[in-house]
């Protein structure tokens, strides 16, 4: 059952399109990711369904019930703003409590609505600090427990880890997926960062120019891209314009000649395409490869040391230019294979996919 569904949502600010015709049905207890580079329709996307913004076309259904013309506080849903927006003169949890003061709640049971919620994201010893006494981590989880304390149908969180140092952002993803999966409440987070959609989220939906470029869940996204955008947004370095040969062959522009997975494959009636194949992907070795139909000599052209992975730029004798990213163990350590070094670059068939231009 969806619990939330879009239908052809158009959005316009005078003659600036900024949602075009999105339609997407979430499921009860789901987390979807809207990922998009900045300006493409997330935010807004996410404004509308919270009632934010007013909808210049479509409509917008939660639980089955059409709640396009209502306002905000008749949607019982919570947001989590990206600058947490708390209350500084409030205590914690006078600002955890403040839906519910506004939904004159009764105070007794309003308390331990406010207990509960502070004791879910682990500060209920903290109630009676104020905001400025918080660090960036602990104001998250208040804005989180503000949310939540209200017993919103749908939980909507807009870059709610953007303000975040590295370390918190890991941790905060995990509270956020942690929690959201022991209530079951029906989620919809917007973000730029691809790391945070692929591991919080259920299903994530790539946005462009105001439209949904492509609906799937984390691994389907990341693997199988549909789209030249796509590929290149979700991290594939390694995208080689050219065209079809023949059955399970395509030839890149410098030439070389490269077998494909043609089973499933994307970019089919589309006559400019390119082959998407991810670093890791790529084996670099002084020999063979896995399979010798995708292995090319090659030149280090430099070698980036990055920790866990070494990142090579690789050339082949017809100036295709390859990135592999291999363990930085896998060769013998960061210095095994360095500039002007002559190594194969190999790879499966499987490895990569077709994507239109």
């Amino acid at each position: 059952m969806s619990d939330v569904v879009l239908q052809s949502i158009v959005k316009r600010y005078g003659q600036t399109l900024a949602v075009d015709d999105v339609s997407l049905s979430i499921p009860q207890g789901h987390l979807v990711a809207l990922l998009g580079p900045s300006g493409c329709g997330k935010t807004t996307t996410l404004r509308m369904i919270g009632g934010f913004v007013g909808v210049t076309q479509g409509r917008i259904f939660v639980g089955g019930r059409d709640v396009t013309a209502l306002p905000p506080a008749r949607r019982n849903m919570g947001f989590g703003f990206q600058n947490y927006a708390l209350f500084p003169h409030m205590t914690v949890a006078q600002n955890v409590g403040f839906g519910l003061e506004m939904r004159k709640v009764p105070k007794v049971e309003a308390a331990l609505r406010v207990r509960t919620a502070l004791d879910r994201v682990r500060l209920g010893h903290l109630a009676d600090r104020l905001p400025k006494q918080l660090s960036g981590g602990q104001q998250q989880r208040v804005s989180l427990a503000r949310a939540l304390v209200i017993e919103p149908d749908v939980l909507l969180l807009d870059e709610p880890l953007s303000n975040l140092d590295a370390q918190l952002r890991q941790e905060m993803k995990i509270e956020i997926r942690e929690l959201q999966r022991s209530l079951g409440i029906t989620t919809v987070f917007v973000t730029h960062d691809q790391d945070e959609a692929l591991s919080v989220a259920d299903r994530v939906v790539v946005m462009r120019q105001g439209r949904i470029e492509q609906d799937g869940t984390p691994d389907e996204v990341f693997e199988t891209p549909r789209s030249h955008f796509v590929a290149e947004f979700m991290g594939v370095t390694n995208l080689l314009e050219g065209r079809r040969e023949g059955p399970g062959e395509f030839r890149t522009a410098s030439g070389d000649l490269i077998t494909v997975d043609t089973d499933g494959q994307n970019g089919r009636g589309h006559a400019a395409l390119a082959y998407a194949v991810r670093p890791e992907r790529i084996e670099v070795t002084v020999g063979g490869g896995p399979d010798p139909a995708n292995s090319l000599e090659a030149e280090i052209e430099n070698a980036t040391y990055r920790g866990h992975v070494i990142d090579y730029r690789l050339r082949t004798p017809s100036g295709l230019t390859l990135v592999a990213r291999r363990p930085a163990s896998a060769l013998g350590g960061p210095q095994a294979l360095e500039a002007g070094a002559r190594v194969r670059a190999s790879w499966s068939r499987h490895a990569g996919v077709l994507v239109p231009m």
